[in-house]
C-alpha cells in the first residue's frame, strides 16, 4: 500500500521586506561599532536571499526607539500575543487552501490532524482554530508538534504516514506555521546578528492519504524514514526562552559540522535502501543557510542539485519547519516526464538533529480500474 502527499500549499503574511532594507533597518537600530556594520554586511550580503515575509509590518512600531536612542524591545508576552493573533489566522488559510486545492480530498475528508510550530504558543490551539474555522468534523484526531525547530516537519509527515499505514482510510492533514521574526534579538552578538539574517515567516500545509492519486495528478509517494544526531553538537543550534523572545544559538560553525558528518549520515542510510548518493534524482534540503547547502553539495558531489531550496530561500529566507514543504512544492511543480523520479529531503535542528525522508516522485499516467469502470459505465 502507498501513501501519498497528494498536496502542498504554502502562504506567507502580506508584508515583504528587502533584504537591502533589512540590512538597513538592523544597522540603524543596534548604532553598533564599524565592526559590527562590517559583520552585518559581510552577513547579509552572503546569505544569498533577496527578500523575506515578515507579521511585523512595520519594524519601526515593533521596536520603539526613545527620543535619547534606548530600544525598547518587545516582552515575550507582546511578541506571543502578536503570535496568537497572526498565527491564528494563518493556520486557518493555510489549511483551507491545502485542502480546497487538492484534487482528491474535502474538508469532509480529514480525520486527522497535525499542527507544527516552534515560534509561539496558544491554547486552544491551532488545531482547534482550523477545526472551527473550516467547519471540519469535531471527531478530527489532533496532534501538535511543538518547539522542535527546523527539522520538525519530518515528524510530522512520519506521524501521518504512520496513521495512514494503520488505517487506510484516513486523511491527515498536515500544517505548519512559523512566524520567525517575532523573536528577531537587537543585539551586537554574531548569533543574533545571523538569526536576524536568515529567518522569515511562513506557512505550508500538506495533505497525506493512502487513496490512489487522480490521473495526471502528480504527487510525491513517503518511502522511508529516519532520524540521527550528531555527536558533540548541541551547543551549537540550541532555542531557549527569554525576557524579550525565543532566543536562538546559532553557531557560525554549522555549516562546517555538517559537512564533516553528513556523508557518512546519508551513505549507510542509502545503502539500508538499496541505492546510492548518484541514484537521487532530486535533493530538497532545508535551506537553513547559504553556506550549508554549499558545503552539502560540496561534501556529497552533486553540486548544482539543491537549486528548489536555493530558489527558496533566495525567495522567502528560512522559515523553519514549515520551509522543507516550500521546497517539495517546489520540486514538486517541476512539471515533465524528466521531473519525476526518486527524492531525498533533509532537514537538520536543535541538536543537531539530522531528519531524512525518502521520497518518490510519480505522476498518474493510468487510470484506476474503478475510474475506468464508472466512465465504461456513463457511456452504455
Amino acid at each position: 500500500m502507498g501513501v501519498y502527499i497528494q498536496n502542498i500549499d504554502c502562504r506567507v503574511p502580506k508584508t515583504c521586506h528587502s533584504q537591502q532594507s533589512i540590512k538597513e533597518r538592523i544597522k540603524r537600530l543596534l548604532n553598533a561599532s564599524q565592526r559590527t556594520n562590517r559583520y552585518i554586511d559581510s552577513i547579509y550580503q552572503g546569505s544569498d536571499i533577496d527578500q523575506r515575509y515578515s507579521c511585523v509590518s512595520n519594524p519601526d512600531d515593533f521596536f520603539r526607539v526613545s527620543q535619547s536612542g534606548e530600544i525598547s524591545n518587545p516582552t515575550t508576552k507582546m511578541r506571543n500575543d502578536l503570535f496568537t493573533a497572526e498565527a491564528r489566522k494563518l493556520f486557518v488559510d493555510v489549511a483551507r487552501s491545502t485542502i480546497e486545492n487538492c484534487p482528491n480530498a474535502d474538508f469532509g475528508d480529514i480525520t486527522h490532524l497535525v499542527t507544527v510550530s516552534c515560534t509561539g504558543f496558544f491554547n486552544p490551539g491551532p488545531d482547534y482554530a482550523i477545526i472551527e474555522g473550516l467547519n471540519l468534523n469535531k471527531n478530527v484526531q489532533r496532534y501538535n508538534i511543538g518547539f522542535m525547530g527546523c527539522h520538525a516537519m519530518f515528524p510530522a509527515l512520519r506521524l501521518a504516514n504512520s496513521i495512514c499505514r494503520a488505517e487506510p482510510n484516513a486523511t491527515v492533514l498536515v500544517v505548519a506555521v512559523e512566524l520567525c521574526t517575532l523573536h528577531i534579538q537587537l543585539k551586537g552578538d554574531l548569533d543574533s546578528i545571523l538569526g536576524g539574517a536568515l529567518f522569515a515567516d511562513g506557512g505550508a500545509g500538506a495533505i497525506v492519504s493512502a487513496k490512489k492519486p487522480a490521473l495526471g495528478q502528480t504527487v510525491f509517494e513517503l518511502k522511508h524514514f529516519e532520524s540521527t544526531l550528531i555527536p558533540d553538537s548541541s551547543d551549537k543550534m540550541a532555542w531557549t526562552i527569554g525576557d524579550t523572545g525565543f532566543e536562538m544559538i546559532l553557531s557560525q560553525y554549522i555549516p562546517k559540522i555538517i559537512q564533516s558528518n553528513i556523508r557518512e549520515i546519508i551513505e549507510p542510510i542509502l545503502e539500508r535502501q538499496d541505492t546510492t548518493i548518484s541514484d537521487i534524482d532530486h535533493w530538497a534540503v532545508h535551506p537553513g543557510g547559504k553556506a550549508i547547502l554549499d558545503r552539502i553539495e560540496e561534501s556529497l558531489g552533486i553540486k548544482g542539485k539543491c537549486e528548489a531550496s536555493r530558489a527558496i530561500l533566495r525567495q522567502f529566507g528560512n522559515m523553519s519547519s514549515a520551509t522543507i514543504l516550500f521546497v517539495l512544492k517546489h520540486i514538486l511543480e517541476n512539471s515533465g516526464d524528466n521531473g519525476n523520479g526518486s527524492v531525498l529531503a533533509v532537514a537538520f535542528g536543535p541538536g543537531l538533529t539530522v531528519e531524512l525522508a525518502m521520497l518518490e516522485k510519480l505522476t498518474t499516467r493510468v487510470a484506476h480500474k474503478r475510474t475506468i469502470e464508472g466512465v465504461a459505465g456513463q457511456l452504455r
